[in-house]
């Protein structure tokens, strides 16, 4: 009876310890979103205590510990805890605890850039965690597969999995996870570009984060908001909200969130042309994100000091800055950036007058654009070779499985012979018959295997979006053709030509409409070139945005049409696109084929990077048309390597013969190297005036 009464206090003092532990790890889980050093510091003051604790408070301090060191930068320290937790839940057979370790853990590899196994986790987690009765993990878990599937480009999936996330949330009647999950609507309506609904979630999600009372999350919510109305088309709304968001930021001290915050500040100034707050702002940024070992906000924010500075008039400056934002950008490996902001770069140094600063900054940009195109290009093979092969080991399993069972009836024939003879003439009929039937299934594999091996085939010589020939092809082509082009046909009259041509402003396309509208330009493009091109003419998609044409035969003096033929013809297009008109507008480079500076004719490379170099030039002299190079001049003069050096150098120095051909509706006249704007220069000295 004594021992009892003794007892019966200590147990109810151990519950209300247990009780207060939960409830602090809860409050430090809150404060890791905004100031995750502060909350690692208040982790480590009570590790011992929480390790000793029961199962649901130990998996809980492992997991907030795992994701506190990874929002700290220490992602390996963070990764071997997330691997304690999944070990010790698979210990105890604890499916809560497991799908709980498996979900900080996927938040671990997204971190470390390992998307495919961090999604791959984040599925796996959420199957485990919806047949647990732990409402907040479920909750979580939803959430985290809908932003995995919205990654992977699923739409409809995440919509399903965020939707189930908010009903779950609501039943589970806490504000927190709630908020969480109408955050994540949110930006999944901002990226289907379903604005209205998004602003319907964000009007309840701004409700639900004042209530909380919580200046983190009622400035992850504005941050939201920020990102909905610029994608919208209200920046004025967007800068209101980030302004709100910084002054929330520096109240809780949120480091970690004030670097983006005035990054996009700076952005936003940029965009209304106020260099002197984006000079402000960006700075500030810098400081933020050095404190906390950001270099991907650091090189966005020198950008956008490149870009003010530009603005301002200050070209070696902004120069300067732009170089070392790149910098950052190339030293962490981050090519899609890197080829974004090379755009914009060459962009602000046109507009600066600085053309050949602007040229050398779209060959870069070029130069990554076509790297991503090729890994695109091999990593669709890859899935089709993986999923061949996939295909084909379930075929042979299947097969196998057939064999077993044929050898199974076998064995019983042969019991049955032995009582039963009278049967004999009956089991080699049904065995003949399987036999039969097995034949025809390995000649309907075999069959199936060879229309599988030509689709690969296929795959291999032409690009999945325009069904036109690629690069690889082309280069098999040319190899042969090369061959006969140097034998010649004895007509000097009757010439090959190469076009290559790139789309105008096609960045604008993708970020004003989306990378589906830029799919359809390139669509609309490559039916066009079928159009206005003969059937017997090789028409490439070169990569990302560029075309290239190979026409065998054509009249020397109609080369000049042809080209003027492709300006006109797509110009006069126009893509109707969720009830809004895109036009489209190219710049080409062409010449004919072969090229022959002295006796020898230029090897079909070579003849392509002048093409691609007269392809700049008309870029860089205001788009809308086409150069040509015709021929050479005064080649004794001069050499191959001096001319590939610096093409426009050549032309004026009369060595290259230049042909220009303008568009329909030009968007700016070429620079005036001599007379009025409508003569174009062909050799250095002389002019002529551009038919029409």
């Amino acid at each position: 009876m004594l021992a009892a009464l003794c007892l019966a206090p200590a147990l109810a003092c151990a519950q209300t310890a247990q009780t207060a532990l939960d409830e602090r790890i809860g409050e430090i889980r809150e404060q890791s979103r905004f100031v995750p050093d502060r909350a690692l510091r208040q982790l480590l003051q009570i590790e011992v205590q929480a390790r000793q604790a029961a199962a649901p408070t130990r998996v809980e301090f492992l997991a907030q510990l795992s994701i506190a060191r990874m929002r700290v930068g220490d992602k390996d320290g963070a990764l071997l805890l997330a691997e304690e937790l999944i070990a010790y839940a698979k210990g105890a057979r604890n499916d809560a605890a497991l799908a709980k370790g498996l979900l900080t853990k996927a938040y671990v590899k997204f971190s470390m850039a390992e998307r495919k196994s961090s999604h791959e986790l984040a599925f796996a987690a959420e199957r485990l965690a919806q047949g647990t009765d732990d409402m907040r993990l479920r909750v979580l878990s939803s959430i985290t597969a809908g932003e995995a599937w919205a990654e992977e480009g699923n739409f409809p999936a995440a919509l399903g999995k965020l939707q189930q996330a908010v009903d779950l949330a609501r039943q589970y009647g806490v504000p927190g996870p709630l908020a969480s999950a109408l955050n994540s609507l949110t930006l999944l309506y901002t990226n289907m570009k379903e604005y209205e609904k998004g602003f319907e979630v964000l009007e309840e999600l701004l409700r639900v984060s004042e209530a909380l009372r919580s200046p983190g999350r009622l400035a992850v919510a504005k941050n939201t908001e920020y990102g909905l109305a610029l994608d919208s088309g209200q920046p004025k709304r967007g800068l209101k909200a980030l302004l709100v968001a910084l002054e929330l930021e520096r109240k809780l001290d949120a480091r970690g969130m004030l670097a983006a915050t005035l990054v996009n500040l700076s952005d936003s100034y940029l965009k209304e042309g106020d260099y002197a707050k984006t000079l402000q702002y960006a700075n500030e940024a810098i400081g933020a994100a050095r404190l906390m070992k950001d270099n991907f906000n650091e090189a966005t924010a020198r950008v956008n000091i490149g870009q003010a500075l530009i603005g301002q008039g200050h070209l070696a400056e902004g120069k300067k800055s732009f170089a070392e934002g790149l910098r950052l950008f190339e030293k962490a490996n981050n090519q899609p950036e890197m080829q974004a902001i090379l755009n914009e770069y060459g962009v602000a140094l046109e507009r600066a007058g600085d053309m050949a600063g602007a040229v050398a900054a779209y060959h870069r940009e070029r130069a990554i654009s076509n790297t991503l195109f090729e890994r695109e290009r091999q990593k669709a093979v890859y899935e089709l070779q993986e999923k061949y092969e996939t295909e084909k080991k379930q075929r042979q399993i299947e097969l196998l499985s057939r064999e077993n069972q044929v050898k199974g009836a076998e064995l019983d024939n042969r019991r049955l012979q032995q009582r039963v003879w009278w049967l004999l003439a009956v089991v080699f009929a049904l065995a003949g018959v399987i036999v039969g039937l097995l034949y025809r299934k390995v000649r309907h594999a075999n069959v199936q295997l060879e229309v599988k091996n030509l689709e690969l085939k296929q795959q291999s010589s032409r690009d999945p979006l325009t069904a036109l020939y690629n690069r690889r092809h082309f280069q098999e082509f040319m190899r042969t053709h090369n061959q006969l082009a140097q034998e010649g046909d004895g007509d000097e009259d009757i010439v090959g030509a190469l076009f290559l041509l790139d789309v105008d402003h096609f960045k604008h396309v993708n970020d004003s409409h989306g990378h589906a509208a830029g799919d359809a330009v390139l669509k609309m493009i490559a039916e066009q070139l079928h159009i206005l091109l003969r059937e017997t003419d090789m028409i490439v998609r070169w990569g990302g945005e560029e075309f290239l044409a190979f026409l065998p035969a054509v009249p020397r003096n109609g080369v000049d049409e042809v080209a003027r033929r492709i300006l006109n013809g797509i110009a006069a297009q126009s893509i109707d696109y969720q009830g809004r008109q895109i036009g489209v507008k190219v710049s080409l480079g062409f010449a004919p084929f072969p090229l022959v500076p002295l006796e020898l004719p230029l090897p079909w490379e070579r003849a392509v990077n002048l093409v691609d170099m007269a392809l700049y030039l008309a870029k860089a002299h205001g788009r809308n048309r086409a150069y040509g190079v015709r021929g050479f001049d005064n080649f004794a003069a001069t050499s191959m390597e001096a001319i590939e050096q610096d093409l426009e150098r050549a032309w004026r120095a009369g060595f290259v013969d230049l042909s220009i051909v303008l568009g329909g509706t030009p968007e700016a006249p070429p620079p005036a190297t001599s007379g009025a704007s409508n003569v174009v220069q062909i050799k250095g000295a002389a002019t002529k005036t551009a038919g029409h």
